[in-house]
């Protein structure tokens, strides 16, 4: 599927990294694309106002707004940007869904659960690497490719259209394993915001002694599960002394930026500890859950 012919897309969750794929599938790539926001929420009332999405230039992508995926639509591509505690309310509606792929866009514990709800040969994972925020106005404020950030995806179709459309991407030949192992981290970096926000400056010492602890006990549960520590970057910090885990939670947690975005996703942080206790029984040999309890925000 060549990346200059368009294409029928819709995305589910039009917060900041959703509103900001399809500010640049619709404006640059100039693909038809259609944004599912949550009914009744002022994020659609917006939209829904400016007729688009408005980015803080001022200019406008314009994109069909809609409270309800259209399940008989064919969409060459549906984007799901929910998280994955999230993605039951409608995961219903993209097993009906028309569509020929569905991409998840979010970390997972369990991304075999997602690819067998939708059919393993429409299913495609993906991660955003995208910064991303609103200002005061809701106008999109979006910082693409900063640091040579890409994001990442399972396929190279889509990865040719995300580059054409101005988002550098890249392949990733196993998603769902780098989407599983990423979520010690995920869980880890999200937490000692949390901790940070709180303190007003940066998590203690000792919050990111426990949270590197928690780290090393679910890198231990996935590999009781039966899959190896993947990419090498990760399966590095899996064997790093605890106080080198912990140094780096700890020195994070003092970078403004990252402590305010990582902050809001407590809930998240909350959930993804939770299905990873729930796996914990599977392990072989058992892993402490306590070490992997004792990583969500207190």
């Amino acid at each position: 599927m060549p990346a200059s012919n368009p294409l029928r897309v819709a995305i589910l969750g039009v917060g900041r990294i959703g509103s900001a794929f399809a500010f640049q599938l619709a404006r640059t790539g100039n693909h038809d694309v259609t944004v599912v926001a949550r009914p009744g929420s002022p994020r659609l009332q917006q939209l829904q106002r400016d007729n688009g999405i408005v980015n803080i230039k001022g200019e406008r992508a314009s994109v069909t707004v809609t409270d309800t995926l259209d399940e008989q639509t064919p969409y060459d591509l549906v984007i799901v940007t929910l998280l994955a505690f999230q993605v039951d309310a409608v995961l219903p509606a993209l097993q009906r869904s028309a569509a020929t792929c569905i991409q998840f866009m979010f970390v997972t514990f369990d991304p075999e659960r997602l690819r067998d709800a939708v059919g393993i040969e429409r299913c495609s994972f993906g991660m955003p690497f995208v910064q991303a925020n609103f200002d005061s106005d809701g106008r999109l404020k979006a910082t693409i490719g900063a640091g040579g950030q890409k994001t990442i995806m399972s396929q190279q179709r889509w990865v040719d259209v995300f580059n054409a459309a101005g988002l550098p991407t890249a392949l990733e030949p196993d998603m769902p394993l780098w989407l599983r192992c990423h979520v010690p981290l995920c869980v880890a970096f999200e937490s000692v915001s949390v901790a940070g926000e709180r303190r007003g400056g940066g998590a203690s010492w000792g919050e990111a002694i426990i949270l590197a602890r928690g780290v090393r006990e679910s890198f231990t549960l996935i590999k009781g599960l039966g899959y190896r520590i993947y990419p090498r970057a990760k399966a590095r910090i899996n064997g790093s002394p605890t106080l080198v885990v912990a140094a780096m939670l700890w020195m994070m947690s003092r970078i403004k930026p990252f402590r305010e975005l990582l902050a809001t996703g407590k809930n998240e942080c909350r959930a993804l500890v939770d299905v990873m206790v729930t796996a914990a029984p599977q392990a072989k040999p058992p892993v402490r859950v306590a070490k992997i309890q004792a990583m969500k925000p207190g």
